[in-house]
């Protein structure tokens, strides 16, 4: 059988500001109407002999991902959390321990969570072949064939054809991001391609080379793997033996030293979507004059450019290869020719202690969201949204009293001893230092304002002394 495990990890920066810390490309819909993590889950389907995905992830993302794996019918996926980020060597290194507990002769279909992949039908035949070269003992990883002179793609050099097997070789080389000359001959010599980060192997060959190749990454993902705790649905990874693994790659850790490195090349219209540019180059739905609009947008005389609008109308007069995006709290106007310097600004954000590279206006949370609409000095007012039959934690705070105001729904209320319920227009009081909770038990989603006051109004300020979702 095959098991695919989905890498969920990364932020995706050079996306910002629609993509960021709280909500990253790939729990984003940016190519469909399902967001990237959903559409790679989706495009396994029909895929002979396949399991169910297993989705490594970060802590602060996993609500998240359960929901959307919710949402198109994977009702109970492996969610494994990762406490720390430390690259795709560690976090596959746990994923086949895992496997190995139930399936020790099982193969791995390593896949990124935020890449495009147009033809579905070739991807399936791919996956099938290296299977099968995965079974005769190769660690098989995809290259894409190179339509233009790329920088920004690390290389795979082709060796020798492997044996018993059409259209598929040897890893000769692994090869760093080139300049343009030497992209140039890559693409005229037809034995390179850009290395696509995908994998297939099977879960023990894997470890067996790990621990060949690099024996503190695999001591710390077993440590950690071991040492894991259960929460809810999801599996949480012992965090001090996880922080001890050093951040590697797959290719760098075992791709680029074993001797059973294999490739398959492949057309399947693929797209790692790492830049603005890149999204407009692979999106559909293009106008007339090579446009990309999403949104409330209004042209004039605008060409070759992608136009995002989130929040409220964008107009553009007399532009070419723009990438403009809005979203509630920012808006990113750049050439697409420096759509890669998107990073930079995602650098600076974070150099002056701001906090648009991290989340958006409208949070999310495991009972639903909340969205900031005002704010001033002692005050702050929220939107406020509780999915059918969730509740908040059972908290106080200590510097700031609240007010509530049902917009539509019915909300139960506890404070203090006493639990009312409130229907639409209807409100209360909620003093500083008073225990409290709001609840919604119907069928329906409740809307509520919240006006906040006092001399300290962060999200910190929270003790919770009961809480359905196990939040520290």
């Amino acid at each position: 059988m095959i098991h695919p495990v989905i890498l969920s990890g990364g932020s995706g920066t050079r996306l910002w500001p629609l993509s960021r810390a709280a909500l990253p490309k790939q729990l984003l819909p940016l190519v469909s109407e399902h967001s990237m993590l959903q559409d790679t889950v989706l495009r396994l389907r029909g895929l002979a002999d396949v399991g169910t995905p297993m989705v490594v992830c970060g802590n602060e993302h996993r609500f998240l991902v359960a929901e959307q794996m919710q949402e198109i019918g994977v009702d109970k996926p492996a969610l494994l959390l990762e406490p720390v980020g430390r690259n795709t060597a560690p976090a596959v290194a746990v994923a086949a321990l895992a496997l190995m507990e139930n399936e020790t002769d099982g193969v791995m279909l390593v896949l990124p969570a935020d890449h495009l992949i147009a033809d579905v039908e070739g991807f399936h035949a791919a996956i099938g072949q290296a299977a099968r070269a995965a079974g005769q003992g190769f660690l098989v990883t995809f290259g894409i064939k190179p339509g233009a002179p790329e920088t920004g793609y690390g290389y795979i050099r082709r060796g020798d054809a492997l044996p018993g097997q059409e259209n598929a070789y040897r890893v000769a080389a692994f090869v760093e991001k080139p300049d343009r000359a030497t992209a140039e001959s890559y693409l005229a010599s037809g034995d390179y391609y850009w290395n696509s980060g995908m994998f297939v192997f099977k879960a023990a060959h894997y470890l067996e080379e790990l621990a060949r190749l690099r024996p503190d990454i695999l001591a710390g993902a077993r440590e950690a793997w071991q040492q894991r705790k259960a929460d809810l649905d999801f599996c949480r990874l012992d965090a001090g033996a996880f922080e001890t693994c050093p951040a590697e790659s797959i290719d760098y850790a075992v791709m680029e030293k074993t001797a059973d490195a294999a490739v398959i090349p492949v057309d399947i219209g693929w797209s790692d979507v790492g830049s603005w540019s890149s999204l407009w180059q692979t999106a559909e739905g293009r106008d007339g004059k090579g446009n990309i609009v999403r949104g409330d947008v209004l042209l004039e005389n605008v060409s070759n450019s992608y136009v995002r609008a989130e929040s409220r109308m964008v107009a553009a007069i007399g532009v070419e290869d723009m990438i403009i995006v809005e979203t509630a709290d920012a808006v990113m106007v750049a050439p697409k020719s420096q759509a890669q310097q998107v990073k930079k600004l995602v650098e600076r954000l974070h150099e002056g202690a701001r906090g648009e590279h991290l989340c958006h206006t409208r949070v999310f949370r495991p009972w639903g969201w909340y969205e900031q609409r005002d704010a001033g000095e002692r005050f702050q007012v929220k939107r406020i949204m509780l999915k059918p039959g969730a509740k908040i934690s059972l908290q106080s705070h200590q510097h700031r009293s609240e007010h509530w105001v049902v917009v539509s729904g019915i909300a139960r209320v506890t404070r203090g001893e006493d639990v009312v319920t409130l229907h639409e227009n209807q409100s209360t009081y909620i003093p500083a230092g008073m225990v409290h909770r709001l609840e919604n038990a119907t069928a329906e989603p409740l809307h509520i304002v919240e006006i906040q006051s006092g001399d300290y109004l962060g999200e910190d300020d929270i003790v919770r002394l009961e809480d359905l979702y196990r939040r520290d």
